[in-house]
């Protein structure tokens, strides 16, 4: 897998309180069992993406965390880089310490592209754009 996991429960996460407007706030315990994914782990996610001020978060009994960029404005990238470091063409496939252009393994020129393309992808996308049949597989609305 390209994408940690953490990183792929943050954008699953973000995509569900993007889903709910943004506005609201929105429990991680409700989070959680709608992905269907370990509570505390995915608040150690939220509260890392907190901190970065990806997402707003309020104590207490009606708290929970909401989105602090607009879905529109927040790039894939600004949520991913807090938990991988996307490849850049730089880290060798197969683990050389050195990988050039000029001394490249074997898998260096696909490898460099597919890096490149991803890239582009997580920087050129926004929560917003992601489809939202995407967004209802992952279960129903929370109320």
């Amino acid at each position: 897998m390209i994408l940690s996991k953490s990183s792929v429960y943050a954008l699953r996460a973000l995509l569900c309180l993007a889903e709910e407007g943004g506005n609201d706030t929105v429990r991680v315990d409700d989070i959680a069992d709608r992905l269907d994914v370990p509570r505390n782990y995915l608040s150690k996610i939220l509260h890392v993406l907190a901190r970065e001020g990806v997402l707003a978060s309020t104590r207490g009994p009606r708290g929970g965390f909401r989105l602090a960029i607009p879905a529109r404005d927040l790039r894939l990238s600004d949520i991913v880089r807090h938990f991988d470091d996307v490849p850049d063409g730089a880290q060798c496939l197969l683990g050389r310490e050195r990988c050039l252009e000029s001394d490249p393994c074997a898998a260096h020129a696909r490898w460099k592209d597919v890096g490149a393309a991803l890239r582009a992808f997580l920087a050129e996308t926004s929560l917003a754009d992601l489809d939202p049949v995407a967004t209802r597989a992952m279960g129903q609305p929370m109320t």
